[in-house]
């Protein structure tokens, strides 16, 4: 059995957690395949509302294996409260599998973050300061502690001592803050050893045996396209690459075993933090949109910014990530509104750009240009088919449809697992 990939087609905070959720109820794995607790999921079943940041969605379906893959960045402090929160409410997280291979967040790295950013003053990149950038700039710097690392206790005093001695140096003489001694750090991960060992796999044989077996897996990736390393606008990006390709990487899974790439874009746009938004509403209407759409991160607390939707995106999205299928969300939340506007191109210094633009600057300058559709003001969050919806929201997603180069499979209607009007079988 191929194996599903749900990916972020904007900024992130699409709904991904919701949309796994309903998979979750036919699949068997789902796994996270990058990121780490700077993103978090909402999702809510028989009317309970679930935050989740580091782990995988499917943890709430009891019939699902819930796996952190290798390319997750792992803060176990975050981790267990995590997973404690959880279990007090009743969910059973005994079935989670984390890969050896996933590199841990140390205190360190949370500092540095927080240190860094403040440091780059305007040019501050908006993080969480939960030490993911660091954590995968040791990554790649071949200076990472890994998961596999902490039941070693002389590797994982080695791999600290390796990567202390260049980060005190910037600490002490760059930041004006104290050394971190190893014995700390160590101290700091021993009393999660015993705790994490059972939850420990090789995590890549064992979603390929499932795959081999004929079962279903899916892997949500964490944020989003545009907040892809490379993909992205960058430098306004995470540190990982949450397209359809880094689920891959993120996983072990290979490529030739994905049939289906599922992106997650919502009725209207909203990102996180610094970085260019053509279509950013800075008047009634995008309080309105943050209002309606309860759009506050599930992490930070943060407002988001809000803005219409943006087609040169969503077309975008679905060039580098493959989508095979579109989930629209929240189109609920557009109720109401008397004329909706969708963005179809940019203008950019008098040049009319119907795709991305192929520099930061001119991303940086676009100006949105918009079609109008005619809003409704029908109550569409009990709506089971596309044909309960009234005409004009049927009219308008025919027509981001059309200008999205994917066809919308799953309309969403409500934040409830329930409430969504499923077009095309995602399973099928």
């Amino acid at each position: 059995m191929p194996a599903i990939v749900v990916v972020g087609a904007q900024w992130g905070d699409e709904g991904k957690g919701k949309t796994t959720d309903i998979l979750g109820t036919s699949v068997d794995y789902v796994v996270k395949p990058n990121g780490g607790n700077n993103a978090g999921h909402t999702v809510v079943v028989a009317g309970e509302k679930y935050e989740l940041k580091l782990l995988p969605a499917g943890i709430l379906s009891p019939n699902v294996v819930p796996v952190i893959g290798n390319g997750v960045v792992v803060n176990l402090e975050a981790l267990f409260e995590e997973i404690d929160a959880l279990e007090s409410r009743g969910a059973d997280t005994s079935k989670l599998r984390i890969s050896a291979n996933a590199h841990l967040v140390a205190p360190y790295h949370q500092t540095i973050d927080k240190v860094t950013e403040r440091f780059l003053g305007k040019r501050a990149i908006g993080t969480t300061g939960r030490g993911i950038g660091p954590t995968y700039m040791d990554k790649v710097g071949r200076l990472g502690i890994r998961v596999q690392d902490v039941f070693d206790e002389s590797i994982l005093r080695q791999k600290i001592e390796g990567s202390l001695r260049q980060k005190n140096e910037l600490l002490v003489k760059v930041y004006n803050r104290r050394a971190v001694t190893v014995d700390e750090i160590v101290e700091y991960f021993m009393p999660f050893v015993d705790r994490l060992r059972p939850y420990v796999a090789e995590t890549e044989l064992l979603l390929n045996d499932a795959l081999d077996r004929g079962e279903v897996v899916v892997m949500e990736g964490g944020q989003a396209t545009m907040l892809d390393v490379d993909h992205g606008t960058y430098p306004f990006v995470t540190s990982s690459n949450p397209t359809a390709g880094g689920a891959c990487v993120g996983s072990g899974i290979g490529p030739t075993r994905i049939n289906r790439v599922i992106g997650i874009v919502k009725a209207y746009t909203t990102r996180v933090g610094a970085g260019p938004f053509p279509t950013e509403l800075f008047d009634d209407m995008g309080e309105y949109l943050q209002k309606a759409g309860g759009e506050f991160g599930v992490n930070t607390g943060r407002p988001r910014r809000c803005g219409w939707y943006d087609a040169v995106i969503a077309r975008y999205a679905s060039r580098v990530n493959g989508f095979t299928d579109y989930v629209l969300t929240k189109l609920d939340v557009l109720t109401g509104i008397k004329e909706i506007p969708v963005c179809v191109a940019y203008d950019v210094d008098g040049t009319r750009h119907d795709e991305m633009p192929v520099s930061q600057t001119g991303f940086h300058h676009a100006k949105p240009i918009y079609e109008y559709f005619e809003g409704w003001d029908e109550d569409i969050t009990g709506a089971r088919t596309f044909e309960d919806l009234p005409e004009n929201a049927q009219k308008y997603v025919k027509a981001l449809e059309e200008i999205s180069g994917c066809r919308m499979s799953v309309i969403g209607v409500g934040p409830d697992r329930e409430q969504s009007i499923v077009c095309h079988d995602l399973l099928d």
